[in-house]
């Protein structure tokens, strides 16, 4: 574990502070990297500290879409993790901007500071010709990485999961706080729900030097599920039994359209997230014939959502968080 802190070692993670960010951060911590976790507000990022040693995870500020800030906080780093990304824009915060040019600019200085080794988090659905802007960027990242660092690994995961994450949640709240929950496309969109610490195992295997170079792996958990089986997962473990109802992808896209003046934060949904649910979101086939998963990286002993889910949504059952304690 002290070898890489010994021989100074020094990876920058960006987008360090996030939800797969922080994972990242903790594994390569535990594996006695020195770490700079490059975020917008590192002030926001105390959070990262009591993940290493006395020092050994410093916080800087960076941006993305600001050159400069990323010249600078790749200086020096041996191995460089790109964790930065949006579901939604906001003001200057594109697709485009965060998703792309921001990936390009991230690729460029690593290769530039002369990093050894460099990990992009891109997602499962990622295509060039797909309706959402969501995936369509995703896609363009990619190529964008590999045209500025042929060796990069590119990693696509599933949808997350783990205590901070905004779907077991959102839905956990929902079943405690609402009269129904919502089947958007009937809910027959299958999913295959992955770890944040698998996935950041994964990253930090990558940097050590696992996988092949210039290549994209898939992210997935042991099990593929439909939306509706994820949300009857959800109720039971919530104690809730609220009825569903099954909104067609056409009316949800007009739901989208009909509130697409409400902030993010209070959205339902926005279009390019119905253009998603049209597809499911699963580790290809291709991919599991070629070792282009999380077994290829070196992580082999995945977590199943009933191991790691139920802890996280106690505080949504209807007598609290400690309900089961009290008899």
């Amino acid at each position: 574990m002290s070898a890489n802190l010994a021989f100074g070692g020094l990876v920058t993670v960006f987008g360090g502070s996030g939800f797969v960010g922080r994972y990242a951060v903790q594994r390569l911590a535990r594996r006695g990297w020195r770490i700079r976790a490059a975020v917008r507000r590192p002030d926001l990022a105390g959070h990262l500290q009591p993940m290493g040693r006395l020092g050994q995870i410093h916080a800087v500020q960076a941006n993305v879409r600001y050159p400069d800030s990323v010249v600078n906080a790749v200086r020096d780093a041996t191995a460089v993790v790109n964790a930065v990304g949006i579901l939604s824009p906001t003001g200057k915060q594109t697709f485009t901007a965060v998703h792309v040019q921001g990936a390009r600019a991230v690729a460029r200085a690593a290769r530039e500071a002369g990093a050894k080794r460099f990990v992009h988090i891109s997602a499962i659905g990622a295509d060039p010709k797909s309706s959402s802007a969501y995936a369509r960027t995703k896609a363009e990242s990619e190529q964008a990485v590999l045209e500025e660092f042929p060796e990069a690994i590119i990693i696509r995961p599933s949808i997350v999961f783990g205590p901070e994450d905004d779907f077991f949640n959102r839905f956990g709240a929902m079943a405690r706080f609402g009269p129904i929950l919502p089947l958007i496309g009937g809910g027959r969109t299958r999913f295959q729900p992955v770890y944040a610490g698998d996935l950041g195992s994964a990253i930090a295997h990558a940097v050590e030097g696992a996988g092949t170079p210039g290549t994209i792996y898939e992210a997935g958990g042991p099990e593929v599920f439909t939306f509706r089986e994820l949300l009857n997962k959800t109720q039971e473990w919530v104690d809730q039994d609220r009825p569903y109802i099954s909104i067609p992808f056409w009316l949800a896209s007009l739901i989208a359209l009909l509130t697409w003046p409400l902030p993010n934060s209070i959205r339902p949904i926005t279009l390019d997230q119905v253009r998603l649910l049209k597809t499911d979101n699963v580790v290809s086939q291709a991919a599991e014939q070629e070792g282009r998963t999380l077994q290829g990286l070196g992580v082999s002993r995945l977590h199943t959502i009933e191991s790691i889910v139920p802890a996280y949504l106690e505080p949504y059952r209807p007598r609290g968080q400690f309900a089961r304690y009290r008899g």
